[in-house]
């Protein structure tokens, strides 16, 4: 199978998304692909389990991609393997009443993991320059104090917001939290072929709605605000990576491996005993032996 690194799909410079690929060939077959992924998600539950112990650090896993990118069953497929202590998905939708009473992190803040823990959000904090750029009367709803109207909403209002979120991931990465992000990559045409999918198997009707066609409509807008988050958001604290997301297999695999090989630059261990316990192992192994 062929090497994939993650720095190969790691946003370092400005890039232009029409120019990166939803589709790379992977030499090999579907089965060869996650007979590997499965290796490397056991691999990620030793890792895991080790992060746990050594309880310095959290990660924090940010999925983003437009609708049937398949965000869903990558969380199932890569973290299949961890400890449920370990970890929480955050699937992040319309803000409700009582988050729109605080500011716009707030949510994305207290969903934060523990140290010793992972957290995945499933949709993130971005969607509030994403969305709400695409369709910027929704920022009518947070009842900001210097927005009186859509003419407030302007480049200084979305560049203060970029700001706002880079000093948010550097503080949290300050503290303990290894932050990555993917961008799930998806070719128009894929998603076309994935909704009519949902359409014609009955059970996936309920995955579809009319407004997923409204919403495709303003594609390019959506890729013009996905390329802007991109650039200006990407660093090294808090990289970006962009999936092709056009195989659902390969994306899984590509992340999942993203995911091992960054942590594997951190060096988690177990806690050393205390010299009393350690010098009287022997001793306790021998009364637990001797117990009948």
């Amino acid at each position: 199978m062929k090497t994939l690194k993650s720095e190969d799909f790691k946003v370092t410079k400005t890039i232009k998304l029409k120019n990166i690929p939803t589709f790379i060939i992977v030499e090999t077959s579907e089965k060869k692909k996650e007979k590997e992924l499965q290796k490397i998600r056991e691999k990620l539950s030793k890792v895991q389990d080790r992060m746990y112990a050594h309880n310095k650090y959290g990660v924090l896993i940010c999925l983003q991609g437009m609708d049937t990118a398949g965000k869903d069953s990558l969380i199932r497929e890569v973290f299949k393997e961890f400890n449920a202590r370990g970890v929480v998905v955050h699937s992040f939708k319309t803000p409700s009443s009582n988050e729109l009473e605080h500011d716009f992190l707030w949510r994305h803040y207290i969903a934060l993991p523990e140290k010793g823990k992972f957290s995945v959000f499933n949709r993130t904090h971005y969607e509030n320059v994403l969305i709400t750029k695409v369709h910027p009367e929704y920022i009518m709803n947070e009842n900001i104090p210097s927005i009186d109207s859509l003419d407030d909403v302007n480049e200084d209002f979305w560049e203060n917001r970029f700001e706002s979120i880079n000093a948010f991931e550097k503080h949290v990465a300050l503290n303990g939290v290894i932050i990555m992000k993917f961008f799930l990559h998806l070719s128009k045409e894929e998603q076309r072929q994935r909704l009519l999918r949902r359409l014609e198997t009955e059970k996936h009707n309920w995955k579809f709605s009319p407004a997923d066609l409204a919403e495709r409509q303003l594609w390019d807008k959506y890729q013009n605000c996905y390329q802007d988050i991109l650039n200006k958001t990407s660093k090294e604290h808090a990289p970006w990576f962009v999936i092709p997301a056009d195989n659902k297999e390969t994306a899984r695999y590509i992340v999942a491996k993203t995911i091992l090989d960054e942590l594997n630059k951190y060096e988690f261990h177990y806690p050393e005993l205390e010299d009393e316990v350690k010098d009287n192992i022997k001793m306790y192994h021998d009364k637990l032996s001797s117990e009948k």
